[in-house]
């Protein structure tokens, strides 16, 4: 089982954590960079596997898409064979059409439609895969037009259909409720507690008129609010950092992942005394 906090593995860091040494609780692997029958990347994943628990999170199952992909599918069954994942997730999006890989996390509409549509998906991967998929929120730029409901209660009404967990990802909610003008608390606080398996921190960058989330600088003080926020609702859920442009030295993740570490820490004793004085 999974605890505490963890970071995404990347190649950058495949030496370190073969050797065991930095100090991270668990580490969630990119799915698709070991999606091959062998080479280098899976030796090293191999290593790093029997050190450290791991998590699977992909990005091209396209769970809101027009077909599921077999191929994609199969590989994903064998992968999870192998390295014994905690869990596996992806997104909540479609990345592509026509059988073509557009390599972006395209945001759907929020209408009944969809959510038949993807609570169905949903109900067959976890048939073969025989365990809940966890699905991230993802970050927009766009609002669709056709809207019938929030984001929110599209999470939480596709968790009750479909019996998916979620991988919170706290970066995402906030580049949303700024570029939407929404309450990002609000957002949090109706997401279902018990669905929650994992969160994700990552950085973004600011334009001005919009946010666009881009992992590629450290988690920003609103972020670490926002963090505080859901800890202080969730609990103790496992919590990674993820870095995937201008990757610094391991040992300033591991340093910002003590950061996250003492934030939690704070928002946890704050729940204990609201829970003792109610």
């Amino acid at each position: 089982m999974i605890r505490g906090f963890g970071l995404g593995l990347r190649p950058e860091h495949y030496r370190d954590f073969a050797q065991g040494g930095p100090a991270v609780d668990w580490l969630e692997i990119l799915t698709e960079n070991y999606l091959v029958p062998g080479g280098k990347p899976l030796d090293y994943l191999d290593r790093i596997r029997a050190r450290y628990p791991v998590a699977m999170h992909g990005v091209s199952l396209s769970i809101a898409g027009e077909s599921l992909d077999p191929e994609y599918l199969k590989q994903l069954e064998a992968l999870a064979r192998r390295v014994q994942p905690a869990w596996i997730s992806d997104h909540l999006c479609w990345t592509g059409v026509g059988g073509r890989n557009l390599h972006d996390l395209l945001p759907i509409p929020f209408t009944i439609e969809a959510l038949h549509h993807v609570a169905g998906r949903v109900g067959r991967v976890q048939d073969r895969l025989r365990r809940p998929l966890v699905l991230e929120n993802v970050s927009s730029y766009v609002r669709m037009a056709e809207d019938e409901m929030t984001e929110w209660e599209f999470l939480r009404e596709l968790v009750r259909r479909s019996g998916c967990e979620l991988l919170l990802d706290v970066n995402n909610v906030y580049v949303n409720a700024v570029n939407h003008r929404f309450d990002a608390r609000a957002f949090i606080d109706a997401l279902p507690p018990q669905a929650v398996r994992q969160i994700h921190l990552a950085g973004h960058t600011d334009n001005g008129d919009h946010l666009v989330d881009t992992h590629d600088s450290p988690v920003c003080e609103a972020v670490w609010e926002l963090y505080e926020h859901a800890v202080a609702r969730f609990g103790p859920v496992p919590t990674m950092i993820e870095r995937d442009d201008a990757i610094p030295p391991l040992a300033e993740l591991v340093s910002e992942l003590d950061i996250a570490r003492r934030r939690a820490e704070r928002a946890l004793r704050s729940r204990t005394a609201d829970a003792l004085a109610a």
